[in-house]
């Protein structure tokens, strides 16, 4: 039985063994095989962009007439670049106030792209006579050198004297960089001397292909400041509001202690004066018109009575609700008790 056992146990084995070979075989197989598709996917990648290569030096070339035209349209709008600039929130974040007073003399912004697109391209800056330097271009350019690394060059600037924006440490950030708390930025003609990484040079690219393609959505962007204004306003408006809903409570407040005063001068002046007149009852006679005392002292409270209401109608109201009207109150007749006669 042990042996039969053994026999079985070595072929069940063997048949592993054989199925595990057959799976790796087929497996090395299957990975050649996506290999080969891989490659068939790179070459057709490869032909699509040498075509869309075609394409875009094709359609670069139609586009010149329209950039022509846009610029000689543009130079009739003044300020337009260094507007487009400072509207530009990366651009902007980069411009010092000498910067900005700088651009303002910039009166043109030309992007060339070479007829071998992946060989790079050139961007072109033209300033009007201004104190800052003599150029009156001042040209940056991107292509890739013979072992394929990129590379830039640009206009050595010509400062004036005591101009040199560069060597200014620490400029004061313009209105849009404050605004986007960035503190002393570098300049940024320093943007024409560093040549340090022109692969990732961002403001190169920002330049090239969002604000070339489209520059008027810049310059058309609303100032920030009126934004602002508009934001403060609202919130004058809101906090105004308030103010009227707490006036409102404080002059509730106010009719309250009113009428706790008015209850209270009523109280004391009531009580003093029937007081005034329960002791002078022992004096008071008849008099003509009168048939008793107790109408005497009817009519003197009547008079009380009216000095307290015009003390509510023309007094009371002109401390809650503004000055009295224009009636004139009634005067309270002198509560003087009538002497005996002789």
């Amino acid at each position: 039985m042990s042996g039969s056992s053994a026999k079985v146990s070595k072929k069940e084995n063997s048949n592993h063994d054989g199925a595990d070979e057959t799976s790796e075989k087929e497996q090395q197989e299957a990975i050649e095989h996506i290999d080969e598709v891989q490659n068939e996917i790179d070459r057709l990648n490869e032909q699509a962009s040498e075509e869309i290569l075609k394409v875009e030096q094709k359609y670069n070339k139609l586009r010149q007439p329209f950039f022509q035209k846009r610029s000689e349209l543009i130079a009739k709008i003044p300020n337009f670049w260094v507007t487009t600039f400072v509207n530009h929130p990366q651009v902007s974040a980069l411009l010092g106030e000498e910067d900005e007073e700088a651009l303002h003399y910039l009166s043109k912004v030309e992007v060339t792209e070479f007829e071998d697109i992946k060989s790079g391209y050139r961007i072109d800056f033209s300033f009007d006579e201004n104190p800052y330097f003599e150029n009156k271009v001042l040209s940056k350019e991107f292509n890739v050198n013979e072992s394929g690394d990129p590379v830039s060059k640009s206009t050595e600037i010509k400062w004036k004297a005591g101009k040199d924006l560069t060597k200014r440490a620490g400029q004061t950030p313009s209105k849009a960089g404050k605004k986007r708390q960035h503190e002393e930025p570098e300049s940024f003609f320093t943007w024409f001397t560093d040549h340090s990484d022109a692969g990732a040079d961002e403001l190169g690219e920002v330049i090239k292909d969002d604000i070339w393609p489209n520059p008027l959505q810049y310059y058309l962007v609303p100032d920030m400041e009126d934004e602002e204004g508009e934001d403060e306003e609202e919130e004058e408006e809101e906090e105004g509001l308030e103010d009227i809903d707490e006036g409102e409570e404080e002059e509730g407040e106010d009719e309250d202690e009113v009428r706790k005063d008015l209850q209270l001068f009523i109280s004391v002046t009531s009580r003093h004066v029937f007081m005034y007149l329960s002791v002078s009852r022992t004096t008071v006679k008849t008099t003509k018109g009168s048939s008793s005392p107790c109408d005497w002292l009817w009519e003197q409270s009547g008079g009380v009575g009216c000095f307290v209401k015009s003390f509510v109608l023309y007094n009371i109201p002109s401390r809650v609700a503004g000055p009295p009207p224009p009636t004139e109150a009634p005067r309270l007749p002198p509560v003087v008790p009538p002497h005996p006669k002789e």
